[in-house]
């Protein structure tokens, strides 16, 4: 990992204060960024075509009106979207076939730090950013050979219809099947959310849920053992819950903010809670050897221009870049994906962040502990 990329590793550190203090929310009615041949001139004009991962489903389409068809009227560059809850497997499967087919793609923070060392991404070319896009976007969520996304926050989220007297909140009141009865579900994925849900419900403090360690590792599996008969369905993509939960197969589930806001911006029922929140990173990466490097970068450029950063908002995964806000109208605030150094102070101290550095350090056996978590993980699940 080279000096900038560990100095600037810290995603969280991402500064949102001031979006917060110039307008009362982020959210607003689907915005159409204005996509202009001049807005794309000189640098950013092309032809061809760039092939970009993401994530299906409403999240896509969003992506697709907002800054994929822009991009491509404002540059001349066609936008080929390819779609996986989880790039990081076909990436490993590309890299060793050497036939990398993706150009832009979604990387967690958790698997950042083993890709990126191993030579998977290109630097990224900020010489094609425009003055607007440098400011409004920290220095903190540059790095050498990535961009931060959007912070994502998994969370969890309950059908006020079958709680209309009030529902859970917080993850031991989803262990509370009698007070709250009914069928659960949780992220099936990754080990390490539905581990920290766990020991949150168990009364571990928010600070003291990181690092995994193995003792913790072990009460979270006793703890699990006692709400798995209420688990329905451990969901495997971001867009199941909601629609697991709208269509009554689930009065409860863990599930990323931003699908959940989608569903309350079309006036769905379901009712948010930020306690135990676990706050994670998503960042943007260039593919090395991917079949359009240079349409990648340009794409990477053009994404995170403040009125293009406010049509990828429109996902309900805020883009990091501040000076988006004179795009955005002011709306649903308390819906905002936290970041530790701002938005909402009642939320942050209900909340629990990702701890990066440990997940992928190298435990005595060779294996990074997020390896060891996710083996305990399924070992428990297959049990």
């Amino acid at each position: 990992m080279t000096e900038q990329d560990s100095r600037k590793y810290p995603y969280a550190t991402v500064s949102r204060r001031s979006l917060l203090q110039s307008t009362t929310a982020l959210l607003s009615v689907p915005l159409v960024a204005k996509a202009t041949a001049a807005f794309g001139q000189e640098k950013l004009a092309g032809s061809g075509e760039v092939v970009v991962h993401s994530y299906g489903g409403s999240f896509t389409e969003t992506l697709r009106k907002n800054v994929f068809d822009p991009f491509s009227q404002a540059t001349g560059i066609r936008v080929v979207d390819v779609t996986a809850d989880l790039a990081e497997p076909q990436i490993k499967a590309m890299n060793q076939s050497k036939r990398v087919d993706w150009d832009v793609a979604f990387i967690s923070a958790g698997n950042y730090p083993e890709l990126q060392e191993a030579g998977t991404f290109m630097p990224i070319d900020y010489s094609l950013w425009n003055d607007e896009a440098l400011k409004g976007v920290p220095d903190s969520a540059r790095l050498t050979h990535a961009v931060l996304a959007f912070q994502s926050t998994t969370l969890l989220v309950y059908d006020k219809r079958a709680f209309p007297k009030g529902g859970p909140k917080s993850w031991a009141d989803f262990w509370n099947v009698k007070e709250f009865p009914g069928p659960r579900g949780i992220d099936g994925i990754t080990g390490y959310r539905p581990m920290s849900f766990a020991l949150s419900a168990d009364g571990v403090a928010y600070k003291d849920i990181w690092p995994l360690t193995e003792d913790k590792i072990d009460q979270a599996l006793k703890k699990l053992d006692e709400i798995k008969p209420h688990i329905t369905k451990w969901w495997m993509a971001g867009g199941e819950p909601i629609q697991l939960l709208m269509n009554g197969e689930y009065v409860m589930t863990s599930a990323p903010d931003g699908r959940a806001i989608t569903a309350i911006k079309q006036g769905a029922p379901i009712q948010m809670v930020w306690d135990g929140a676990a706050i994670g990173g998503v960042y943007w990466s260039v593919l090395k050897g991917g079949p359009n490097s240079a349409n990648a970068q340009k794409f990477m450029a053009y994404v995170n221009r403040a009125e293009i950063a406010a049509g990828f908002t429109q996902t309900g995964f805020p883009s990091p870049n501040i000076n988006q806000l004179k795009y955005l109208a002011a709306y649903l605030p308390p819906l905002l994906s936290i970041n530790p150094e701002n938005v909402s102070p009642e939320n942050v101290a209900k909340a629990f962040k990702f701890d990066t550095p440990w997940y992928a350090a190298k435990r005595p056996d060779g294996k990074t502990n997020g390896e060891h978590i996710q083996e305990r993980w399924l070992a428990w699940r297959a049990r």
